[in-house]
């Protein structure tokens, strides 16, 4: 007698339960797979937010993947030519430059120019003056091609200006153009100062931007700059008052707070026209929101070191008894003034910078003041090779014999 037969598994089953039996793991991937295939695919807009995000909380590598793939969206819908790709190129460009690669970030902005040449698409579509400001600013060849970049975004903006109504957005145009305008004034002063008319182009390029934004902290110290460069230095110690003024009180994080590169160089204009107790109160503010730039430490160390030159006891002059008291504040000033160069060449080895100028300035400058004060123990430049360092000794000892006869 035959046995009663088992029930056969249905096709499915049979061939689950044997793809089971060989490679558990295959079975496991291939769920993995199809529960990945089935989700929904992030959208371009998704995307670009989630990198804006990203970018804004100091994760710029996760920000390209985003931007990256946002790119990748738009080519594979054959969009990535046309007007709509405009924000994700602008969004990659902007984490090119936080990852400190130029030429990638020009290459995004270039590419911006050939979907909206002349800035007629909205800035709220990735169009607008943005693009021609940011590679006036990366031009490889500076000088008249950056002009060219900068004359491109103020045309925009001054379009922009005669068709918006909305006051604030009006204001916030006058303040990038007053900036565009003052970048090309620093042009005729640095790279364009051999030309005839620098001076005249300067002068009409920021009186246009003192029409557009008089109150604009930036514009009163280009301002005071080209007024310095026509030794009017009454004039410019006037206007650098007027531009501290504007935002002294603000806190920090206060959009009329000059950008940190800016106050750095505020504070060479301030040190220039000697007004040092100014120029030290925008470097110990700016040592309070970061504490590890090197130009900022050195600055310091340098007007400190001016303040002390210029209460120096003069020649030929009766001695009173306020004079110890001078001395005192010459000499708290001096061992400032080293504090702050240490510090600056501290940073200076810690983060392989590369401007050997300032290096070498700080160097001398510490030099001058052990001279006068005695070593310092904590001097970085001790560890410098023994034929440099005899090198220093020996121009020390004649800038000793200096410093005895003052």
């Amino acid at each position: 007698m035959m046995g009663k037969s088992r029930p056969q598994p249905n096709g499915k089953d049979a061939r689950s339960r044997r793809l089971s039996k060989k490679n558990p793991d295959k079975v496991l991937s291939a769920r993995l797979r199809s529960k990945k295939s089935s989700q929904p695919k992030e959208s371009v807009e998704e995307l670009l937010a989630k990198g804006s995000v990203l970018l804004q909380t100091s994760q710029p590598d996760e920000a390209l993947s985003c931007a990256s793939r946002a790119l990748s969206n738009l080519r594979s819908e054959d969009a990535h030519s046309t007007a709509r790709a405009l924000p994700t190129l602008l969004l990659l460009a902007e984490i090119q430059l936080e990852l400190g690669d130029a030429d990638a970030a020009r290459n995004a902005f270039v590419q911006a120019v050939h979907l909206d040449p002349r800035g007629l698409i909205d800035d709220s579509l990735g169009g607008g003056a943005e693009k021609f400001l940011w590679l006036a600013q990366l031009s490889e060849e500076g000088g008249h091609d950056s002009v060219s970049w900068f004359e491109k975004g103020i045309t925009v903006l001054r379009n922009d200006l005669a068709s918006k109504r909305d006051r604030e957005v009006q204001a916030q145009k006058r303040r990038k153009l007053a900036a565009a305008l003052c970048g090309v004034v620093e042009i005729y002063m640095t790279d364009l100062s051999w030309e005839p008319d620098a001076e005249s182009r300067c002068e009409s390029l920021i009186t246009e931007a003192m029409l557009v934004a008089p109150e604009s902290p930036e514009t009163l110290q280009t301002l005071a700059n080209v007024r310095i460069s026509q030794t009017r230095v009454e004039e410019a110690r006037k206007v650098l008052a007027d531009s501290i003024e504007l935002w002294k009180d603000l806190p920090a994080g206060d959009d009329s707070v000059p950008e940190f590169p800016a106050r750095i160089s505020l504070s060479r204009l301030l040190m220039e026209v000697e007004m040092e107790d100014d120029a030290m109160g925008v470097l110990e503010r700016l040592v309070e929101e970061d504490d590890t730039s090197v130009e900022v430490w050195y600055l310091g160390g340098w007007c400190m070191y001016l303040t002390a030159e210029r209460r120096s006891p003069k020649k030929d002059t009766n001695w009173k008894a306020s004079d110890d008291v001078e001395e005192g504040i010459r000499k708290a000033s001096l061992i400032s003034s080293r504090d702050w160069l240490i510090n600056s060449l501290r940073l200076y080895e810690l983060q392989d910078y590369e401007d050997e100028r300032l290096r070498d300035h700080a160097r001398e400058l510490v030099r001058d003041l052990n001279s006068v004060l005695g070593d310092n123990q904590e001097d970085p430049s001790d560890e410098d090779d023994d034929a440099e360092e005899e090198g220093w000794h020996s121009d020390g000892d004649d800038e000793d014999q200096a410093m005895e006869g003052t």
